[in-house]
């Protein structure tokens, strides 16, 4: 059985749908590293943050944005914001890495962040692709709509 959706989709909407699937199998297998590969679990990797300085709402928001990316991107659920959400995250991890190691992956350092963070505003500007459950407003409709709502306060 073919489904019309995907059929009827062009090029650059199934590798947006590609793009949402390798970003999503990223943050399950960087979930999965942190809960079961790390030594010491996630309790572990959060003292880490800890002691790195970060305040606590840090490994909090990293967790939450990696779990977003995990749960919600394979289903296609608001992917824009999803990825949008993730990208502080990418850009703090980047920074961590920076600061420590430098940039280049082989001493683990910035690179890779970096190249996430790239996919995930690539992402965010290709939009959802085919098969997403939820689709992510056009962010030219909203555009619109706060400009009619800016020109209805002022005339009001």
């Amino acid at each position: 059985m073919r489904n019309a959706q995907a059929e009827g989709a062009s090029a650059p909407e199934r590798a947006a749908l590609l793009l949402r699937l390798l970003l999503a199998s990223l943050f399950i297998v960087h979930l999965y590293w942190k809960l079961v590969i790390f030594p010491g679990g996630l309790e572990a990797w959060w003292e880490n943050l800890l002691k790195a300085g970060y305040p606590a709402f840090v490994p909090a928001y990293v967790l939450s944005a990696e779990l977003a990316g995990a749960l919600l991107l394979i289903p296609g659920v608001l992917t824009r914001y999803v990825a949008c959400y993730a990208m502080p995250m990418m850009l703090g991890a980047a920074h961590f890495w920076m600061v420590r190691n430098g940039f280049f992956f082989t001493k683990a350092g910035a690179e890779l962040p970096l190249v996430w963070l790239a996919l995930l505003g690539v992402q965010a500007v290709v939009g959802d692709g085919p098969f997403a459950m939820v689709r992510s407003p056009d962010p030219r409709r909203a555009l619109a709509w706060l400009r009619r709502r800016r020109l209805s306060v002022v005339r009001a």
